[in-house]
């Protein structure tokens, strides 16, 4: 029993570790959330494509994927191409103050953002270097609870996920006004432009 505690907690901890880092799709779901804009679908589709991820690195997929190098360029190469589009979409929103307007007064469809979370969930190849490959080698390492291991990471992902894009809306006042919005959209446009640039160049 405590073996198992264990192996869970350091799921927890490995995974929680991971994901709570600046990056595309947490500022994905922290814009949603604060928008209030389907934000459960968002979560959803965050935290089941992890657990989905996760799963594949501890049942030794990773090992599968390595044989074949020029999947993680071509995602790399898609991936950051993605990314330096939705940080256009993110630097237009600050120069344009009527765009700025727009985006505020009103929430994206709910299927555009689904597609949105899920071309960035996808399409990172930092996400299966993190889920599939490092955590499923340190989860080997467990041996025979390397899935109670699993479960503790995929837990870490949906207690993030959660909160974030749940958490989030206590930040709407502190944002009230369009000037906080660009300052918003500055970072997340940032985030994508160095995140974009630097998949890119680690592709080619």
């Amino acid at each position: 029993m405590n073996s198992a505690v264990s192996a869970v907690t350091a799921g927890f901890g490995t995974g929680l570790s991971l994901i709570v880092a600046i990056g595309a799709q947490n500022a994905f779901v922290l814009r949603q959330g604060i928008h209030r804009d389907a934000v459960l679908p968002v979560v959803g589709i965050c935290a089941l494509s992890d657990a989905a991820l996760i799963a594949l690195g501890v049942g030794g997929v990773g090992a599968v994927v390595v044989a074949w190098p020029a999947a993680l360029t071509v995602v790399g190469l898609v991936g950051g191409a993605f990314l330096l589009v939705y940080g256009v979409l993110a630097a237009r929103r600050v120069l344009r103050p009527g765009a700025l307007r727009a985006a505020a007064g009103s929430t994206t469809s709910r299927r555009r953002a689904v597609l949105t979370c899920l071309a960035l969930t996808w399409l990172n190849p930092h996400v299966y270097l993190d889920t599939v490959f490092l955590l499923g080698s340190i989860a080997a390492d467990r041996g025979p609870l390397r899935w109670t291991f699993g479960l503790g990471a995929v837990l870490a992902s949906l207690c993030w996920f959660a909160a974030l894009g749940f958490g989030a809306r206590l930040l709407s006042r502190y944002l009230a006004r369009p000037g906080a919005w660009r300052v918003l959209d500055g970072l997340v446009a940032a985030t994508m432009f160095v995140l974009g640039g630097s998949l890119i160049a680690g592709a080619l």
